[in-house]
């Protein structure tokens, strides 16, 4: 920012003075501790007997991943706005704990690493300290002594210790929870390596064949959002497969009712709970076995609709089903292995996006119908996924619009198996009507058709009814190095150990070569994760309580998903060496009363972030937490009680004539929406702030240019917290000068003294005052923070005139607007609440009390209408009775120029609202 003129008072709120200001509160902060929230117990117990008796508010963030190009102003509209609720909150009595983390493992750290040689660890850490200073320099209040990050070693100890609490655990579907794996039934008779594969195949953690996208060139599995329409991995544009692939899974499927059903118990938002309920995705139906023709085996469908069985005449597996080799006959045989490569080649994004387009092979094999005995021909198509439902789908053409369009295309049967209503013209019909061509179901309705043909799948050993669900088990493994190391070992049969406690954590060792080996760039190659280049970690001697023998480490490394599952809960109790958490410390931050006095179900009291993380994060820190609750670690069902999404930060971006983003920092307007970079026409465009579209600002150049808490103030104000918002520098000007003329009523600008006097304020102004007070509390309490600012500058403007005719502002209304603006603009009210003469912060100062005796009006203001048309406004007494307001309404000089002599027929008085007469 230029420097100011020379003619500038010394003591002007300039950006140069808000640096210098807010650079020695958040000193002070930090050193007298003042946002440490003090525990019930514990090394953090400091401070307990002077906010013991005040109730708690656990305040949570959605926890960054530390980029190396540190924070944009996008990024800390919801930061900010849990850190002013936090401080009003701490203002108006409560124990408020709120700390901030950090994401760190994930691939954008391992690929940087991969490009420079430099370790992970060192790239990470230094992106913290970066985005640590930035936080800082925003004033956010923060407890530091809690702050973690998931690449800490003492971190990563504990997600260690968590999978194995649901490795060692088994879900016990009639109690419905988690139970220790040694409590599991185990059938009698059982050889020992029987009884080992029977425990096994019961563990939430577990290993198995799941189809993933597998990229040979660079030596990983890619996630869906990693591969191109192509088929071809983003980096490097090397062909991708799908194919099976031994993998850690985490049976999430086993929580999916529980997932629904809880979401009953939480405050959020419908939309996300609707989003978390269609993922999850269940479905009432039957599993349906058709015998395959010539052999001793059968293909399962589940189906929702049952009552349709009569009208199945073919059906479709999915490339990679196991029983494709099986059914397919010689003749076939090229066809499909051609097709199944081609398959392997799409992501399933692509195969669902691009499911109109209906290709598929004849096995050359069928299966028997066993509602009608028939034949069906057995096909594959890439638009079945092995992912969903068996694999398999029986196909009734006239009951579904894609099952018509593959019929017609290569020519099937098709058989209604619902009467369309007379007149219908349409082909597949989806709609209610009667069963038809279905034998001893025709003439039912659906549902009692589906009941019924249940009830004769069951008699007859051909299926039975089942409930399935959209959502998988969780496929947690990566071939990749940045990640939290499983703590499993393998024996010499292959079968995994879980690493004792006491020998956790199982730490990353330190590794020079990060890339994934490069393979033959084909399907058939296995990964080589990069841990397995480290033999002397690879390999290693363990007694497991059968004396030492030697075992090999699990290679592959969890998702980044994994430490942000649970971070919330380290939060609690971040020094403890011997629990996650302690239970004392748990019970008395997550649990919780209703407004009532009622209990709630507990979790975190407000959890704010954006609605990109509406399903995934949510329901893997779900899942997690529910196994810690049934196994007694955690005392509440649901981790997160109130959830709010804060809205995105828009920004203007800009494209030349390739259609290539430039950089919107360097842009110059020309003229009327005319826009040019380096002196080239470019187009303007608005969309989410951030590297992709080239349109970041940072805060940093925010700080610079006007202060920290004009920034914290602009983003406030410029909308409901939930909303979207355009950012336009230029405008932060408003707020800036608001700031300014606050500091200026208070501040002598030439002497730095205080311009205070102890004058009573006028009434008017006294009245206006707390009613500021009363509803800038009420706008606090609900995160409506653009609305309290727009009332703090309405006092403001009032103040002005006050302060110039009795040369100061009054103390009275003086200190009321420092407390006030405190969560908002924390620095500056800092500064002035220690010049008006307060030794304590300002932070655990009560905020203002409005006097319920000022806000009664004693005159009001309201509409008169004459024909429906507002034609005066009068000023009665605020108790004035229905009489009063007619006889004043009447009187009025401009009432009685718009009645202009004609008779009135009725007067309607509304008290306190408005008079409506009729002519």
């Amino acid at each position: 920012m230029a420097a100011p003129p020379e003619d500038t008072p010394k003591f002007r709120y300039t950006a140069s003075l808000a640096n210098e200001i807010e650079g020695r509160w958040q000193d002070r902060w930090e050193s007298a501790g003042t946002y440490h929230a003090p525990n019930p117990t514990g090394p953090l117990h400091d401070g307990w007997d002077k906010v013991g008796g005040r109730p708690k508010l656990f305040v949570l963030d959605m926890f960054p991943y530390p980029s190396g190009t540190g924070l944009h102003v996008g990024h800390p509209l919801g930061y900010i706005g849990t850190d002013v609720l936090a401080r009003f909150k701490r203002m108006t009595g409560f124990n408020v704990l709120h700390a901030m983390g950090y994401d760190a493992f994930g691939l954008p750290a391992e690929q940087y690493a991969v490009q420079t040689g430099q370790h992970p660890r060192v790239t990470t850490e230094a992106n913290i300290a970066n985005m640590r200073r930035q936080f800082r320099a925003m004033g956010l209040g923060h407890d530091d002594r809690r702050s973690v990050a998931t690449t800490d070693v003492d971190y990563y100890r504990w997600t260690q210790w968590i999978f194995l609490q649901i490795f060692n655990s088994w879900y016990d579907a009639k109690e419905r929870r988690a139970r220790p794996i040694g409590e599991l039934p185990v059938p009698a008779g059982l050889t020992g390596a029987e009884r080992r594969r029977f425990v096994d195949d019961h563990r939430l953690a577990y290993i198995s064949e799941a189809p993933v996208n597998w990229c040979p060139a660079l030596g990983t599995v890619l996630a869906n959002e990693e591969v191109t329409a192509d088929g071809r991995s983003e980096r490097g544009n090397f062909p991708v497969y799908r194919r099976p692939l031994k993998q850690w899974m985490l049976r999430i499927t086993a929580y999916a009712d529980r997932l629904i059903e809880d979401l009953a118990l939480v405050d959020w938002p419908e939309p996300v709970k609707l989003m978390q309920r269609n993922w999850i995705g269940r479905s009432d139906g039957a599993q349906v076995r058709f015998p395959v023709e010539g052999i001793d085996d059968a293909i399962d469908v589940f189906t929702t609709r049952p009552d349709t069985l009569f009208g199945a005449t073919f059906m479709v597996l999915a490339p990679e089903h196991p029983l494709v080799d099986v059914v397919t006959t010689p003749e076939q045989r090229e066809a499909v292995d051609a097709y199944r490569l081609q398959a392997e080649q799409r992501s399933e994004l692509e195969r669902q996006a691009d499911a109109k387009h209906k290709t598929g092979v004849a096995t050359g094999g069928y299966a028997t119908n066993p509602a009608t005995g028939e034949r069906v021909p057995v096909w594959i198509a890439d638009y079945v996924l092995m992912g969903y439902g068996t694999g398999a789908i029986m196909a009734v053409p006239a009951q579904d619009e894609r099952d018509w369009e593959f019929a017609e295309q290569f020519g099937l049967p098709i058989v209604r198996t619902v009467q369309p209503p007379e007149g219908w013209e349409g082909k597949a019909f989806v709609g209610e009507g009667p069963a038809t061509n279905s034998g001893f179901l025709d003439g039912l309705g659906i549902t009692a058709a589906k009941r019924t043909m249940i009830e004769w799948l069951e008699a007859e050993g051909f299926g039975q009814g089942t409930v399935t669900y959209k959502l998988r088990d969780w496929l947690f493994s990566r071939q990749r190095y940045w990640g939290e190391p499983f703590p499993i070992v393998f024996d010499e049969d292959g079968n995994p150990h879980a690493v004792p406690d006491e020998l956790l954590p199982v730490e990353l060792p330190e590794i020079e070569d990060y890339a994934p080996e490069v393979r033959a760039d084909d399907d058939r190659s296995v990964p080589e994760p990069p841990l397995g280049r480290v033999a002397e970690w690879r390999d290693v001697t363990l007694d497991l309580g059968d004396g030492p023998r030697s075992y090999r480490r699990e290679l592959n490394t969890m998702p980044q998903w994994a430490g942000s599952c649970w971070y919330y809960l380290r939060y609690l109790d971040p020094t403890n060496r011997e629990r996650f958490v302690d239970p004392e410390i748990e019970h008395y931050w997550m649990q919780g009363t209703r407004p009532d006095g009622t209990p709630k179900a507990g979790g975190v009291d407000l959890y704010v972030g954006g609605v990109e993380h509406a399903v995934l994060h949510l329901l893997y820190s779900r899942f997690w937490h529910k196994v810690l609750y049934d196994l007694g670690h955690v005392s509440t069902p649901e981790p997160f009680h109130r959830l709010f999404n804060q809205g995105m930060v828009l920004a203007p971006a800009y494209t030349d004539e390739r259609g290539v983003y430039v950089d919107a920092q360097a842009v110059d307007e020309v003229g009327d929406g005319q826009f040019t970079y380096e002196g080239s026409p470019v187009t303007r465009e608005f969309g989410k702030m951030g590297k992709s579209l080239k349109n970041s600002v940072s805060p940093d150049d925010i700080y610079a240019d006007y202060g920290a808490d004009t920034l914290r103030l602009y983003e406030m104000s410029t909308g409901p917290l939930d909303a979207e918002r355009p950012w336009n520098t230029r405008d932060i000007v408003g707020v800036y000068r608001f700031l300014q003329r606050v500091w200026r009523h208070l501040v002598d600008e030439d002497s730095g003294e205080l311009a205070v006097v102890d004058t009573a304020p006028p009434d008017e102004l006294r009245r206006l005052l707390h009613k500021t007070i009363a509803g800038v509390r009420d706008d606090m309490d609900a995160m409506r923070f653009n609305t309290a600012v727009a009332k703090l500058i309405e006092l403001n403007n009032a103040l002005g005139p006050v302060v110039r005719e009795v040369g100061g502002a009054p103390r009275e209304v003086a200190e009321a607007m420092v407390l006030m603006l405190a969560p908002l603009a924390p620095h500056v009210a800092e500064e002035l609440w220690a010049m008006l003469g307060h030794e304590a912060s300002v932070v655990w100062t009560d905020f203002p009390q409005a006097d319920p005796a000022l806000l009664v009006e004693d005159e009001i203001e309201i509409p008169v209408q004459i024909a429906g048309k507002v034609k005066a406004h009068i000023t009665i007494p605020a108790d004035a009775d229905a009489d009063t307001i007619e006889a004043v309404a009447l009187a009025d000089p401009a009432v009685q120029a718009a009645i202009d002599g004609r008779p009135v027929k009725r007067v309607v008085v509304v008290p306190g609202r408005m008079v409506n007469i009729v002519l």
